[in-house]
């Protein structure tokens, strides 16, 4: 098979699956995935031969290899940073599954790594290639609706009803924080997307439902340059959901439904709209004609196209990696706030 070839390092997070099987299920992508390793071998073996890909003894057994030009790292976030260094230095293009990694200091040499070693990179954000995200960016980009004022971005899951989610590495803090860091990436990384860097951040975060699941629940109110408002409401413990995205602007809003997990996960009611918007000067609610996304799973595999093209230089990285440490900045301000009980200043 022709096209890009690309190895797997870590199957930790299940998003890797999706992309391999859409890749394997639409050749016309263009990506051949050959080989993959993992750390735990039992589930290397098992996503290898689900994969119908030839297993890595050892992650410089598959760096080492001349049919591979490009590896997705899908590991324990805590692996990040070690994982790049060695991949840049193999000459290798990179994916990198949020978040960038942990710490401050993870995240720099992530960035550091790459610029030195001058390979491709690029951050797999799903929302940043959401087709409803894209299309509502580009209505403000256009200029009718004027100043915004306010965003909002919800951000759910039920992890009370993920099989033994609270045993995942998900939730050990030496492997990925907690489910905050982890998940609310997505909504922060979003807004940080739409609007850039904010300049201040005021959030509560608590454990409302699972001691083994902490931070189950959070609010993030950003501040921006110019005064406008952007939260990220994530709540983790959520049985359903419908309004994921209100953007309030000067002349008009713009209403995002069915955007994650628990709202696509449940029935819609009849005539659910998932993206629509209103304009004061033409005085009606307009309905975009994208075709609707009925799954969270269609919406992660739609990451497999964005990917391959990035691959064959064929469009920009969804993320640097710079911007991936930008956002982890923001997540650890939202902790830094919390903690503190007070607003704090985004450098």
């Amino acid at each position: 098979m022709n096209g890009v070839r690309v190895g797997i390092l870590g199957f930790a997070h299940g998003h890797v699956g999706m992309y391999c099987s859409m890749w394997r299920e639409k050749p016309e992508l263009g990506i051949n995935v050959v080989a993959g390793w993992d750390h735990d071998t039992n589930r290397a073996e098992s996503n290898c031969r689900n994969m119908g890909i030839g297993p890595a003894e050892s992650i410089e057994a598959l760096l080492g290899r001349d049919d591979i030009d490009a590896v997705v790292i899908a590991s324990e976030t805590s692996m990040h940073a070690d994982l790049v260094e060695q991949a840049a230095a193999a000459g290798k293009a990179i994916v990198l599954q949020k978040p960038i990694a942990l710490t401050p200091d993870q995240a720099d040499r992530i960035v550091a790594a790459v610029d030195q070693a001058k390979v491709s990179f690029t951050m797999a954000w799903q929302m940043r290639v959401d087709p409803h995200n894209v299309q509502a960016k580009e209505l403000l980009r256009g200029g009718d609706f004027g100043r915004v004022f306010m965003v909002r971005r919800r951000h759910c899951l039920g992890t009370q009803f993920m099989k033994d989610f609270d045993k995942s590495w998900h939730v050990r803090p030496e492997l990925n924080r907690d489910i905050f860091a982890d998940d609310a990436a997505h909504p922060i990384d979003f807004l940080y997307w739409l609007l850039g860097k904010p300049v201040s951040v005021f959030a509560e975060i608590d454990t409302l439902l699972n001691p083994a699941i902490p931070n189950d629940n959070a609010i993030a109110v950003f501040r921006y340059a110019d005064g406008a408002f952007a939260e990220a409401s994530c709540t983790f413990v959520a049985v359903a959901g419908e309004n994921a995205l209100e953007i309030i602007c000067e002349n008009g809003v713009i209403i995002g439904n069915y955007g994650d997990g628990p709202s696509c996960g449940v029935p819609r009611p009849e005539g659910g709209i998932q993206l629509k918007w209103y304009l004061q000067k033409t005085g009606q609610w307009t309905i975009s004609d994208l075709p609707d996304i009925r799954s969270q799973g269609e919406r992660i595999a739609g990451l497999a196209a964005p990917i391959a093209e990035f691959l064959q230089g064929k469009r920009a990285p969804i993320a640097t990696a710079e911007e991936g440490r930008d956002v982890l900045k923001l997540v650890l301000a939202c902790y830094e706030s919390s903690e503190l009980g007070k607003r704090v200043r985004i450098v």
